[in-house]
This record gives structure tokens, C-alpha cells and sequence, in this order.
């Protein structure tokens, strides 16, 4: 006998899909500002010639359900029969229960409808063997185009390898970039000349990027509001900041930890979990020991340390950036960088609630930011991203690095009232350096004053950016599809 029956899933299949009854009922789930993911994943559920699913893999929170419904809108307002549209989640405790085949065999049993399926399943991850049915849709059904999403980016990532080659695509979703957390505010854009890119600022004169920055003020303290709440779409559209960051404590970080990382690793103490999560917290942007944190972590193993710091960033917690060698530099090796994946997580687990009165902490905040933008912008791109870190002196580092073929960029911030870097920098001795082949390197400051090529004398000049304007104009950019070139 089974422990649900097919009246309880097809209720609740009603309740997930009310434009059976009503197509308009779509517009209440949806909003008008639409990510890049979006875009790319509506171009590969719709292409003419080349059939794949399409799947979104990112963290709680960061907005793959609102893709998704926003997908299914387009889909509506293009014609389609609303009935040949399913939509459901494997969170719901019901849905869980039951195989994926059984709530499609329900589905197609409630309507005689014709012609292609799409189907939108949240969190493919909890059914099981999702990437082996998958295989079996996509062979067998050539009536069915689907997207579905997933919390844990190397587990699809890994069904990808093992069964999706040629069949669907992975799209990552990070929290939305500042550029975006303004526009879903509706905040009017300032007035920019005409798409400038940010490795052409250079050639800009004093007085040009003066106006420029300028442009950005009205947007500062929207700004500092972002580096406190980060970039989780219903937080951001909350009144109410202290709240928001209780919520993004108990639902994006509790319910990860205590529930989807339990669920989907291999982890023996939940307790021992919190702790290093709560040890990252503490060290972000920092580079990260095993065996220092195994001996003050209770002197565990690094073997579980490891594991457990693996399981953290495949739910989409962290980031690790590797180290990387440029030029002639000997650079540090096998040691990562550990970055929060939004600087708000980090903020609500330690209860910061007031991060601007800190430069320290402000610091850390704004190169998390840079680096979860760098990341995103180079999404799906050839590009290397990590950090440099000298091996014999190796308090002289460059916070990120990319490389590309053609291209090695250098970003360093310096997010304080005085952003003056000596010529014993890092950054500057690597520019200084013809060997290195550095074609871009920033200098991120606090102040929009704070601006224009610095007075050392570098083979690569380095620019100094106020950090606002960097990351709003690196988020246009990819907004516009302009990512991958900066």
C-alpha cells in the first residue's frame, strides 16, 4: 500500500498549479525584473535545433523559483496551454514521498492534453536518482522540454557528468549582484555614457571619471545597505532589515546546515558542522588551514575538516579560491581563501548589525562582494579565478585574481578612508613585472573621490575604482550579457 495516494498528490499539484484554473494567477508569483539566468534558461528550453533541459543550481533564497515562474509566464503569455505546464517542488514533504514518474503519471492523467509537456521541478535533488530519470525524459520523450533547480551545485553537477552530457545544461545562480539588488528596487539608473567598460576607464581623463563617479552618489547609502543585507531577493524588498536578517539566519543558514547538508552528505556531527561554519564566519577572506582548524576545532581530524568544508561549499555557502602562480612571483601553494558566498550570510551568523561603523568588517564585506561578482561574471567562461599570495613573503597578496587566456586581471581592495598601497604591493610589483602580462588591474576604494591611475610607475597601470562603482557596472555588464570580457 502506498503511503500517499494519488488524490493527496494531485491536490497538492492544484495547489502548485493554479493557472489550470486561472492563467492569470502566474502574474502573482512573478516580478518584472529578470535576471541574465532567466535568459539563458528560457533560450535553452526554447532553442529550435539543439533540444536540453535546463537547470538552475544555486543557494536558498537566491531567486531559482522566481526563474521559474517567471519562465512559465512567458510560456503563458506565448499561447501555451496552461494545462501543459507542471510545476513542482521535491521539498514538499508530500512530493518527497513519491517517485518523480508517479507525480508525472498523475499529471498527465488529470487533463487529455496535447502536444509538448514543460515541466518545472524545484529542488530535483531530493528525489531519488533525478539525473537517471532525467536521461530516460529526455531519450524517450521527445514532448517534453523541462528546467528544474537544486541546492547543491556539485551533486547536479555530477549528474551532469554522469548523465546530462548533451542532454541539459547547468546554470549557476549566485544572490543577485548590486546592479541588480537596484534594479529590483526599482531605483532609477544613473545616467551613464554609453556602456563603458571597465577595463577601458583608463583611457578616460581625470575630469571624465570625476562626472562619472559622480553619477553613482545618489546610490551610497543604498550601497551600504547591500553590504549589511546582501543579495537575497525577498530580503532585499523587506522593510524591515533587522528582521530580514533573523530570517536569513534561520532560513537560509539553519535550514541548510541543520537540514539540506545533513540530508545530502555524508556528515557524522551536525554539531561539529555549525562549528566550522561558524570558524569560517570568523575567518573569511582569510586563508584557510585544515590542520590549524582541526586542533582548534577540538582537535578533529583534518580528514573530516576537509569533508566537511567540501559539503559546505557544494551547498553553496562558500567559495574556496585556489591560489594562483602570475608572472615570475613564486606564489603560495595548496593553501585556499575562504569567501562567504554573500557577505549577509556572514553578517547575520555572526549578528553583525552594524557593519559601517567597522572598516574592518566593512572590508571584509566588500571583498566577498567583489569576489562572488568576479565569479558570476566569469560563469561559464574559461577564466581561472583564485587569489595570489607570495610564497616567501607572504604577507603580500592580491585578494583576486583572473586568468584567462589572453588576459591576466588583478583586483585589490582596499576599502578604507586611506587606499594609498606602497610600491612594495603585491599588485604593484606584478604590475611592475613585464613577465606577468597583467592587462588589467583595480585598486577598489571606499570613497567615489577616490578615483583615477595611481602614481607608481607599472608597465600595467592600476585604477583605482571606487568599489560601488565597480560592482555596479561589472553587474550591468553581465545584466547585459557582456560577461566574460571586463
Amino acid at each position: 500500500m502506498a503511503i500517499v495516494s494519488d488524490e493527496q498528490v494531485f491536490k497538492v499539484l492544484r495547489q502548485y498549479n493554479p493557472w489550470w484554473r486561472l492563467p492569470s494567477a502566474i502574474k502573482e508569483e512573478t516580478k518584472p525584473q529578470k535576471r541574465l539566468a532567466y535568459y539563458e534558461a528560457l533560450k535553452i528550453m526554447n532553442h529550435k535545433t539543439i533540444r536540453r533541459f535546463a537547470v538552475l543550481s544555486g543557494g536558498r533564497r537566491v531567486g531559482k523559483t522566481t526563474i521559474l515562474y517567471q519562465m512559465i509566464e512567458n510560456l503563458i503569455d506565448e499561447g501555451i496551454n496552461p494545462k501543459n505546464i507542471l510545476y513542482a517542488t521535491f521539498d514538499n514533504p508530500i512530493l518527497k514521498l513519491v517517485s518523480v514518474e508517479v507525480v508525472l503519471s498523475i499529471y498527465e492523467s488529470l487533463y487529455p492534453i496535447e502536444g509538448t509537456r514543460y515541466l518545472f521541478f524545484d529542488e530535483i535533488q531530493y528525489t531519488d536518482q533525478w539525473e537517471l530519470w532525467m536521461k530516460v525524459m529526455y531519450d524517450s520523450r521527445k514532448d517534453i522540454r523541462m528546467a528544474a533547480t537544486g541546492s547543491a551545485s556539485p551533486i547536479l553537477e555530477k549528474g551532469t557528468a554522469d548523465s546530462g552530457t548533451g542532454r541539459w545544461s547547468v546554470l549557476k545562480i549566485p544572490t543577485l549582484s548590486f546592479y541588480e539588488y537596484c534594479r529590483l528596487l526599482g531605483l532609477e539608473e544613473p545616467e551613464l555614457p554609453e556602456a563603458p567598460q571597465l577595463s577601458k576607464l583608463t583611457d578616460m581623463s581625470n575630469a571624465q571619471l570625476g562626472d562619472l563617479m559622480d553619477r553613482f552618489s545618489p546610490l551610497q547609502n543604498q550601497f551600504n545597505r547591500y553590504l549589511m543585507i546582501g543579495g537575497f531577493p525577498e530580503l532585499v524588498l523587506s522593510d524591515d532589515d533587522v528582521y530580514a536578517q533573523r530570517m536569513l539566519r534561520e532560513d537560509v543558514v539553519d535550514k541548510v546546515i541543520k537540514r539540506d547538508v545533513l540530508t545530502m552528505f555524508n556528515i557524522r556531527s551536525p554539531l561539529l558542522l555549525e562549528k566550522l561554519f561558524l570558524y569560517l564566519c570568523m575567518n573569511s577572506t582569510e586563508i584557510f588551514n585544515a590542520t590549524t582548524a582541526a586542533k582548534e576545532l577540538e582537535n578533529v581530524s583534518v580528514a573530516t575538516v576537509e569533508n566537511y568544508l567540501g559539503a559546505l561549499k557544494m551547498s553553496n555557502l562558500i567559495y574556496l579560491a585556489k591560489p594562483m602562480n602570475v608572472g615570475s612571483k613564486g606564489a603560495l601553494k595548496g593553501k585556499p581563501k575562504i569567501f562567504i558566498a554573500d557577505a549577509a550570510i556572514r553578517n547575520a551568523v555572526l549578528m553583525i548589525d552594524d557593519i559601517l561603523s567597522d572598516e574592518k568588517e566593512l572590508g571584509v564585506a566588500v571583498e566577498t562582494a567583489v569576489y562572488k561578482h568576479m565569479v558570476s561574471f566569469y560563469q561559464g567562461s574559461t577564466a581561472q579565478i583564485g587569489y595570489f599570495r607570495k610564497a616567501k613573503d607572504n604577507q603580500k597578496e592580491v585578494d583576486v585574481v583572473v586568468q584567462l587566456p589572453r588576459e591576466e586581471i588583478l583586483c585589490e581592495v582596499k576599502y578604507r578612508s586611506n587606499s594609498h598601497i606602497p610600491a612594495t604591493d603585491a599588485i604593484v610589483e606584478l604590475c611592475q613585472d613585464e613577465g606577468a602580462k597583467i592587462t588589467s588591474a583595480f585598486l577598489i576604494t571606499k570613497r567615489l573621490d577616490d578615483f583615477g591611475i595611481t602614481k607608481h610607475e607599472t608597465a600595467t597601470p592600476i585604477l583605482r575604482v571606487p568599489a560601488l562603482a565597480f560592482l555596479y557596472l561589472l553587474g550591468k555588464m553581465e545584466a547585459e550579457g557582456r560577461n566574460g570580457k571586463i
